[in-house]
């Protein structure tokens, strides 16, 4: 079931996606060589206890995961496309991270992500986290009303096809609200015109997730909740929160 949220309750989910950003820019500056994932994590933690705000990442456990998840923060490096577990890996030169966090304020959730090198970057790098940049962008500007799901996700699989990068095949957005994963599902490519029509007050993450190799396949690490690319070769994601309204698409999780 879809919810449509008031304008009073996507200002409260602003709130949330603002700690969201917060965090997130946070960890970016934290990223250096030789910092280790787990001090992104405590990083990002530090962001929500300073706002009061919780976690929808940690204790997370759906069903084909062997626990629940022990962060706050996923930060996927190089080969991992999402759901990196923060651990004692240290940041090397030229690494590639994906960090994805959520927060949940006054029983409002936010979720978003970012990928960025750190070090001296690879131009190739460079390129396929402005790919997932861009498909985020063409996702957000067909969220307007009288479009269709379906139009968010042609939008999105135009740009990363068009680059020659893989599709998780899978995984995409969804919806939110008073929880983190919601109604509707927003897939990453498809064939424009199908699916729900977006209305004024509905509140979708969008998240493009792209794969230089070109292949769309994956495997799950050994901790069971990693997703790395059957290749090797590395992956990029970016998300926002966003609103629906008549004015046109509010992004929620800017800064």
């Amino acid at each position: 079931m879809i919810e449509i949220k008031t304008d009073l309750s996507v200002d409260a989910m602003r709130a949330a996606g603002r700690v969201v950003a917060q965090a997130l820019a946070a960890v970016r500056s934290a990223a250096r060589v030789g910092v280790t994932l787990r001090t992104l994590d405590a990083t990002a933690h530090a962001v929500l206890r300073e706002a009061g705000a919780g976690s929808p990442f940690l204790g997370y456990h759906p069903e084909f995961a062997p626990g629940p998840f022990p962060a706050v923060l996923c930060v996927s490096v190089n080969d991992a496309i999402v759901h990196g577990v923060p651990d004692d890996y240290r940041l090397r030169d030229g690494d590639l991270v994906s960090a994805d966090f959520g927060a949940i304020l006054n029983g409002w959730a936010g979720d978003s992500a970012i990928s960025f090198t750190v070090g001296r970057p690879r131009p190739e790098d460079l390129h396929l986290i402005d790919t997932a940049e861009r498909a985020l962008a063409a996702g957000i500007a067909a969220a307007v009303v009288g479009n269709r799901i379906s139009d968010i996700a042609h939008a999105v699989g135009r740009v990363c096809r068009r680059e020659g990068y893989g599709i998780p095949d899978g995984f995409g957005g969804h919806g939110i609200g008073r929880a983190m994963h919601e109604d509707p599902g927003v897939p990453n490519e498809g064939r424009p015109g199908r699916g729900v029509p977006l209305r004024h007050g509905m509140a979708l993450a969008i998240e493009p997730m792209v794969i230089a190799g070109g292949g769309d396949g994956y495997y799950a690490a050994p901790d069971g909740w990693t997703l790395r690319t059957l290749d090797g070769s590395r992956a990029a994601h970016a998300e926002h929160t966003i609103a629906i309204t008549h004015a046109g698409p509010r992004i929620l999780t800017a800064l």
